[in-house]
């Protein structure tokens, strides 16, 4: 009986967890679909008609599609880069011995430590000093390798077995074709993790492109929707729509990749 209690109790408390963390996503889209400005009121937001005005002119305005374009090219390109670095990476730090291999997964591991806003004024004088400021290498060449990435691949590398690798080196296998082709297939899970991470974290990045960007042509999507509230004299029900389009890809990505996330986590847990 009180088992019965306990999972009915447990139960009724994640409904209600589930609901806290919808509800502002729900909102956002309901008001999104509305034909007049009712945020922030109940009643009027159950009795106004749905409509596609606020998508339709958010995207009459232009600015919003180069904000797409950018936030897309960014978080793709980012997120290739780091599969194939991070994977190099991890691949020579878990199989090849040399003189500071540890030290280099140490020093690695510890920038996982270092705060972001640590670093924004030496990142952002490197950026200027290198003539990249306002510029796509600006907002793609400092993230092509994550330290965590490095830090997932070297520990699931770590753990697989390496007996394809030697029958590859004794038929003559080079260590990119061994690296590429044996190796990485095997890392799917971890790979999933790693691209899902990379992507979504690029994608919802306001901080940094905010910085080392100056020009609207330049502007991600985050960067984009909060200078158009100003800029553009915005109102809400459009604010919304442009935030709905930026959350479409994060929900897709958990929605397509749930599983290979959680079998990359766990696949993780138990090799660590």
């Amino acid at each position: 009986m009180s088992k019965g209690i306990g999972r009915i109790t447990l139960t009724v408390i994640m409904s209600l967890v589930l609901v806290g963390m919808l509800f502002p996503l729900i909102y956002m889209f309901v008001v999104s679909l509305k034909t007049s400005n009712i945020f922030g009121d109940i009643t009027a937001m159950l009795s106004a008609s749905f409509s596609l005005k606020n998508y339709i002119q958010i995207f009459s305005r232009g600015v919003i599609t180069r904000f797409v374009f950018n936030s897309v090219l960014v978080a793709i390109v980012v997120t290739m880069g780091n599969i194939i670095f991070c994977s190099m990476t991890g691949y020579a730090l878990a199989r090849k011995k040399f003189f500071g291999n540890r030290f280099l997964f140490i020093s690695a591991t510890a920038v996982l430590m270092i705060p972001q806003h640590v670093v924004i004024i030496p990142v952002y004088i490197l950026i200027s000093k290198l003539g990249m400021h306002n510029t796509y290498w600006a907002l793609i060449l400092p993230w092509l390798v994550n330290p965590l990435g490095v830090f997932l691949m070297r520990q699931y590398i770590s753990n697989l077995p390496d007996d394809c690798e030697q029958s590859a080196r004794i038929d003559g296998a080079g260590e990119f074709t061994i690296l590429f082709k044996i190796v990485m297939p095997m890392c799917k899970p971890a790979l999933a993790v790693l691209a899902v991470q990379v992507f979504l974290t690029n994608w919802n990045s306001f901080l940094y492109p905010f910085i080392l960007t100056s020009s609207p042509k330049l502007y991600t999507l985050p960067v984009g929707l909060s200078m158009m509230q100003g800029l553009q004299q915005m109102d809400i029900g459009q604010l919304m729509a442009g935030s709905t389009i930026a959350a479409l890809p994060v929900i897709i990505v958990f929605l397509f990749f749930q599983r290979q996330i959680t079998e990359g986590i766990t696949a993780g847990a138990l090799r660590g």
